[in-house]
């Protein structure tokens, strides 16, 4: 007989709509199969054989290996938390039970009871009594030793991802504790968490490009929000003092191993708090979360050892780029910067302030450096256009970023609650946009509205969780945080 995996995938499929037929026409059909009473998963039983040897067990997963063998038969079956051996012989469960279990196929999903034991090889298996098809697979599993390994193939069939290399559900288990602990950690602090609108009238709140969509009752051009900010703020202006939403958001932007278009933020506001007791709250929530998904501080992230504990490292934008590049922007009004950051070969922005040449400098050449833990504050007031000024220095806006491993993690931030210089910082925006850059806020009169009211003085912060999970999980590309990860169509 032909082997079976050099038959093509269509003729694979068409074998196994045979079998499916076969059992239906003798009213066996798996697909009536409509509940299984588990008591226990295959981790459990295989981490406790001396509490439930000689025990009976009920157990459900997916065929993943069969070793046929003539009246007695081995196969491992996958469950959500791992496998688990089964033995299967003619003796217990009969002629035509048997027969029907040595046609089932790699893939297709059973149920069985049986007693814990262990092989003579040592391997905790159980001894099956009873089996019962829960489920046909038509479409066969990748070859086992070839897997799935393709990242674009794993990223668009996530469900065979998680069938094939099982390892992966590590990752979004991690990201379930992720979460968990971001709600344990605000709950614990008495905040709020409040849900604000998907769809927006005005995509505002950050700079990027938002997806646009059109709603045909009221007839209007609409948004998916590119951030939650200043939803957020109008909850403040209504009494509000501590609230969080971790949030789904959408940005109509490239593709890399750091950005996909739809993904979660968290962001958090308190009343009467400042960018200073907010970095500490950044920094406690990101510890906090830390040990909930990994139990340590001190962890491997991709080769490199980082040290989450403790105080982090602060340095201005100013003291990072002298330290970095030896360039001091104290000593440089923007031609001179210009003329040294071309010396450097660093891509210069399209608007060519003072602020914006100091933030190119540093985004080009210290992020890259930044691989411990380090907030990195006074940005200059144009990148922050919803953030006070520092008091000292009004060229620099009360804000600071968090890095690791390279890689922004998040922003805190003193806001703005002058509706006089939101409105001129908004105006600024929308001349950047004349100038060009499609990314550019524009005047938000209902924020602006809800603002004149009074804000109560407050500190902010937005947090990617993505990339958070990203490093907890040691995973390098976002993709492989996010179950279904944006995808160009087949």
């Amino acid at each position: 007989m032909e082997n079976i995996e050099t038959l093509s995938l269509a003729e694979q499929q068409q074998i196994r709509l045979g079998k499916l037929q076969n059992l239906q026409k003798l009213g066996k059909d798996p697909f009536h199969q409509t509940t299984f009473t588990k008591t226990h998963d295959s981790v459990d039983v295989v981490n406790n054989f001396e509490k439930y040897e000689g025990k009976t067990v009920a157990i459900a997963g997916r065929i993943i290996l069969k070793r046929l063998m003539g009246k007695a038969s081995f196969c491992h079956i996958l469950d959500e938390m791992g496998k688990i051996q089964i033995y299967v012989s003619i003796n217990d469960i009969g002629q035509a039970n048997y027969d029907a279990f040595t046609d089932y196929d790699l893939g297709d999903i059973v149920g069985v009871k049986g007693h814990v034991f262990k092989t003579r090889t040592g391997e905790v298996s159980v001894h099956v009594t009873e089996i019962v098809l829960l489920t046909k697979a038509l479409t066969p599993l990748p070859d086992k030793h070839s897997g799935l390994k393709d990242p674009e193939l794993r990223y668009r069939d996530r469900h065979v991802d998680l069938i094939s290399n099982p390892e992966v559900r590590e990752i979004f288990k991690t990201r379930s504790k992720v979460i968990t602990g971001i709600r344990e950690y605000f709950d614990g602090l008495g905040f709020l968490e409040v849900e604000t609108p998907v769809l927006q009238n005005l995509a505002g709140g950050a700079n990027a490009r938002p997806f646009v969509t059109h709603h045909n009752a009221l007839d209007i051009k609409m948004f998916l929000r590119i951030a939650v900010e200043l939803h957020h703020k109008r909850l403040m202006v209504g009494g509000f003092e501590k609230i969080y939403e971790i949030a789904r958001v959408f940005r109509n932007e490239g593709i890399s191993h750091k950005h996909n278009p739809e993904y979660t933020l968290l962001e958090y506001y308190k009343a009467y708090a400042d960018r200073a007791e907010m970095v500490e709250v950044f920094r406690e929530l990101i510890q906090f979360v830390t040990m909930k998904a990994k139990g340590t501080l001190k962890f491997d992230y991709q080769g490199t050892k980082l040290d989450l504990s403790g105080k982090w490292k602060r340095m201005t934008m100013l003291e990072s780029v002298k330290e970095v590049t030896g360039l001091d922007f104290t000593k440089l009004d923007a031609k001179k910067a210009e003329a040294e950051m071309k010396k450097l070969k660093i891509e210069m922005p399209r608007t060519k302030t003072w602020g914006t040449l100091l933030y190119a400098t540093f985004d080009q050449m210290v992020e890259p450096t930044l691989i411990q833990p380090t907030f990195i504050t006074s940005y200059p007031v144009e990148i922050a256009p919803l953030v006070k000024r520092d008091k000292n220095d009004p060229r620099f806006a009360d804000m600071s970023e968090l890095f690791i491993c390279a890689r922004e993690m998040g922003n805190t931030y003193t806001e703005i609650n002058d509706p006089i210089d939101q409105r001129a910082r908004f105006m600024a925006q929308e001349a950047e946009r004349e100038r060009g850059d499609d990314e550019a806020m524009k005047v938000d009169e209902d924020f602006l509205s809800a603002l004149s009211y009074g804000m109560p003085p407050t500190g902010g912060q937005g947090l990617g969780v993505d990339r958070l999970v990203m490093l907890l999980a040691n995973v390098h590309s976002i993709r492989e945080s996010l179950f279904f990860p944006t995808m160009r169509n087949k």
